[in-house]
């Protein structure tokens, strides 16, 4: 759909980095937010502020646009199929129905025979005794939560005794694995069969919110086409339109595990926008447009590094040297582990 206008949910640095790419195929942007300072503001046609519960204001969002995507997973069900009435909603909003919940998430993928770490369903302090040989641990609520936020690590069973939890929430207990390394697989699927899949990127978090991503990741062969074998996989099974990543464990005997799945443009491909020739948001503007598809290459090795809290005041004032690509978000308000911006390195041989 050429020349259409995209609504895009949510007002994030994702948003961002989307309206910026929809701008360059001259697709229009109006971008939906229930933050009046969201960052998107700056870099789409149009802004929409209102709670994503407001039926009148989602109505009216949706009669001004041609199809609807989103930045972030925890957009309201009830939303998106509200939406989806009135205009298509790429991906389909059953995907998040799944990917929203940890518990049908990691049942799906098993169910596609391919690992993830043990787990068990937690909805009170005997399930946790029951399943004491999931320890250490780590607790988090079956339904939301990223970048750390719902998560509690479990060490032993005699910790349990201290522990203050609210069971009003369901939780998931996952085993913890012999970390060795963290990637994650950006791809995008524009139909059937029909994707464009990133190599692996190698990941390193700190108090569990992403620190760096890197290309070309230092693994296997074996690994590299194993996590993009499975990526694909998960993508055909969800029937998924535009860009996703799968984040994956490989612990130090070298086995792989999904971690998770993220419906949309996620943080470790920042670095694609100035790695290769089509970035992951350019893609994702592409496939549910349905724009040509243009087989995407790898240009440089990159490195990406997120800029948190405070630390944007250094990296407005600096000057960058060709290979660096500095993104400030322009947020407002600066807050402590927020995400202001990233920086960009390409390995220019």
């Amino acid at each position: 759909m050429p020349n259409s206008v995209l609504g895009i949910l949510g007002g994030g640095q994702l948003g961002s980095l989307l309206a910026t790419s929809a701008k360059k195929l001259n697709i229009k942007t109006f971008v939906f937010s229930d933050d009046k300072n969201a960052p998107a503001k700056n870099f789409c046609d149009e802004f929409i502020l209102g709670d994503y519960k407001d039926e009148k204001k989602i109505k009216y969002f949706s009669d001004c646009v041609d199809l609807v995507t989103f930045e972030f997973e925890n957009i309201p069900f009830e939303t998106l199929n509200i939406i989806n009435k009135i205009k298509p909603v790429l991906p389909k909003p059953d995907i998040n129905r799944i990917v929203q919940n940890r518990l049908f998430e990691k049942d799906l993928i098993n169910k596609l025979n391919i690992n993830t770490t043990q787990y068990a369903a937690i909805n009170k302090i005997d399930d946790l005794t029951m399943n004491k040989d999931l320890l250490p641990g780590i607790l988090k609520t079956s339904r939301f939560g990223y970048d750390g936020k719902g998560q509690l690590k479990i060490n032993s069973v005699e910790e349990l005794a201290n522990l203050n939890i609210d069971f009003k929430n369901e939780y998931i207990l996952e085993k913890l694995v012999k970390l060795k390394k963290e990637i994650s697989i950006i791809l995008t699927r524009f139909g059937p069969g029909s994707f464009e899949v990133y190599e692996p990127i190698e990941n390193i978090h700190e108090d569990q919110i992403l620190k760096s991503s890197k290309i070309p990741s230092q693994i296997s062969t074996e690994l590299i086409d194993k996590s993009k074998k499975w990526a694909k996989i998960i993508g055909d099974e969800l029937d998924f339109i535009g860009t996703m990543c799968v984040e994956y464990f490989i612990d130090k005997n070298d086995n792989l595990f999904v971690n998770e799945i993220a419906p949309r443009v996620h943080n470790s491909g920042h670095l694609t926008i100035n790695s290769h020739n089509i970035s992951q948001f350019e893609n994702h503007i592409r496939a549910v447009c349905e724009l040509e598809k243009i087989p995407t290459k790898k240009l440089h090795d990159a490195e990406m590094i997120n800029i948190l809290g405070d630390n944007i005041v250094n990296y407005r004032n600096k000057k960058y040297a060709d290979n660096e690509f500095f993104f400030d978000y322009l947020k407002t308000e600066i807050k402590s582990k927020r995400k202001m911006g990233h920086l960009t390195t390409l390995k220019i041989q």
